[in-house]
């Protein structure tokens, strides 16, 4: 029997990335997956903005950068007849070098520490592999299944089965299960997934062409972008992988085969490629009734399930992972109290609920714009021209839906949480605006200190209390009540008047996901009852 404080079932983005967490906090954890190795899949395709700014923290996002989409390529998102044809709408939108540099000047707090990155699961997932892999607290196990689980107040054994049919016994502290949509760990616990499945079968490939990224524009077609949406009666859509020479479309047609058709059809002209993969993929918009039970834990798509519209699958996936992350860390280290991991489901649950409602938000405005297509839509006939019209004036609506989810990204907050200070009241939850805050449970906007010098950077692994403003606060008897708790705790001080202006108070109280437990201008009287809450005490 295999002994280890936490076993996480599952490697895809949302496993690697709890294990790699926990690794570099000192936790032992054992990471298994039934695949022999990653995948060449078409999956997911971007870590948004707030994914970026996680792997930044973990010291990963200049290596997410150097092995995704290169900076300066272009974003802008196409509705096409065909790719060798005039677009009928094209949405622009930065490249990361671009928002980089908008980030760069940024004086104010509305944009994030990091852009977005276009990167595709299959380059990413071996990567973060080779990280979890070098953390000395981790181990890595592939072809090893997971078959079931029974837990006790002490932890969880399961039984596992590798490739030879070995069937083996790992002994954990707790197990989390990030083993996807169909999640073995989720039905083992009896625990459903409600709200609208099957809400659309379509195909998807993934074609390889060395030419027709450098090809672009075709015969005075759209520019270079990141999505080519046609505009016909089957849903078709051309992504840009992060290669540029890989690329994946998605189509409602009969068979496998078809997709050699569609891909040919929707790019006009002939161009050199080979179709790699076709499958088949469902959208669904699904959430689990409990993220857990008792010593168990479900994170990623094992607990929620959304359309890829909006860009919110994988990385609400890594929110959940890096909640749980420092909660577990703290509950074995000895100073987290029972709190702290019952405020998992509490505090992920509600985001989960809220990105699948922006999914949903997303993709009817573009199941509205796609309405309005008619067969007559290539004639060159005065109706044919008013079904153009009609379509893309729906479209430069609706379809902006899908690409600007900012909101959604920074904006979340844990209501309700029993360890973030309540604050009645609190700020709209917006799907695609940002609004700066730092009301307890916001994550803490980015700001400059100076050039170069990020508020997020300085903010270590612990609690930090952020003293602003030059604040001549007395604070020892917080640091003292952390500290007979055993949790880490610092207090950074920031004299920059800009800052005590954005962030509207003389103390923050941060913790070591980045997200607010309290705010004010002096201390609460009851000092003792903050760092009980915070800890989960």
């Amino acid at each position: 029997m295999t002994d280890t404080d936490v076993l996480i079932v599952g490697a895809g983005p949302v496993g690697l990335t709890l294990a790699i967490d926990l690794g570099q906090r000192g936790v032992k954890c054992t990471l298994i997956e039934q695949k022999e190795a990653p995948q060449f899949l078409p999956k997911m395709e971007r870590c948004n903005a707030r994914t970026m700014e996680i792997f930044r923290r973990m010291g990963l996002s200049q290596k997410i950068r150097a092995a995704g989409l290169d900076a300066d390529v272009p974003m802008d998102v196409f509705i096409v007849l065909a790719m060798d044809k005039p677009p009928l709408l094209q949405l622009p939108y930065p490249s990361v070098a671009e928002s980089l540099e908008q980030i760069e000047k940024s004086p104010d707090a509305s944009l994030p520490l990091e852009a977005y990155q276009l990167i595709s699961q299959y380059t990413l997932e071996p990567l973060l592999k080779s990280v979890a892999e070098t953390l000395p607290s981790v181990t890595v196990r592939y072809g090893c299944e997971f078959i079931s689980c029974e837990q006790d107040d002490e932890g969880v054994t399961a039984k596992t089965v590798d490739l030879s049919g070995n069937i083996e016994q790992i002994r954990a502290k707790y197990l989390v299960g990030c083993d996807g949509g169909t999640s073995p760990v989720r039905k083992q616990l009896g625990i459903k997934l409600r709200g609208e499945g099957n809400l659309l079968h379509l195909r998807q490939a993934l074609y390889y062409s060395e030419d027709l990224y450098d090809r672009i524009p075709i015969a005075g077609g759209p520019g270079k972008g990141r999505h080519y949406h046609v505009a016909d009666g089957q849903a078709t859509f051309l992504i840009m992988q992060d290669s540029t020479k890989h690329w994946t479309l998605h189509a409602v047609v009969e068979r496998d085969e078809d997709m050699a058709q569609q891909f040919e059809k929707a790019v006009g002209v002939p161009v050199n490629y080979e179709m790699l993969y076709v499958g088949q993929w469902k959208q669904n918009l699904l959430l689990a009734d409990r993220y857990g039970a008792g010593r168990i834990f479900l994170a990623g798509d094992s607990a929620h399930l959304v359309i890829p519209t909006g860009g919110l699958g994988m990385n609400t996936g890594v929110g959940d992972a890096v909640d749980l992350s420092w909660k577990l860390a703290a509950t074995l280290q000895g100073w987290g109290g029972p709190n702290l991991l019952r405020s998992y489901e509490i505090e992920r649950r509600q985001i989960g609920d809220r990105n699948v409602g922006a999914s949903r938000y997303a993709s009817q405005g573009r199941r509205k714009w796609r309405s309005q297509y008619r067969p007559d839509i290539t004639d060159d006939t005065p109706e044919g021209q008013h079904t153009r019209d009609s379509l893309t004036r729906v479209a430069d609506v609706e379809q902006r839906k899908t690409n600007e989810m900012i909101g959604a990204e920074l904006g979340y907050r844990y209501v309700g949480s029993p360890v973030i200070w309540d604050e009645p009241g609190g700020p709209e939850h917006l799907f695609r605006e940002y609004n700066p805050t730092t009301w307890p449970g916001a994550r803490l906007p980015h700001i400059w200190i100076n050039e170069g010098d990020a508020v997020q950077d300085r903010i270590g692994r612990g609690y930090t209390l952020l003293r602003l403003g030059g604040s001549s606060a007395e604070t020892s008897a917080l640091q003292q009540n952390f500290k007979s708790l055993g949790a880490p705790f610092e207090i950074l001080d920031i004299t920059a008047g800009k800052a005590r202006d954005i962030y509207g108070y003389d103390l923050i109280l941060v913790r070591p996901d980045m997200h607010v437990v309290w705010r004010g201008n002096r201390l609460p009287d009851d000092i003792a009852g903050l760092a009980a809450l915070a800890t989960g005490h």
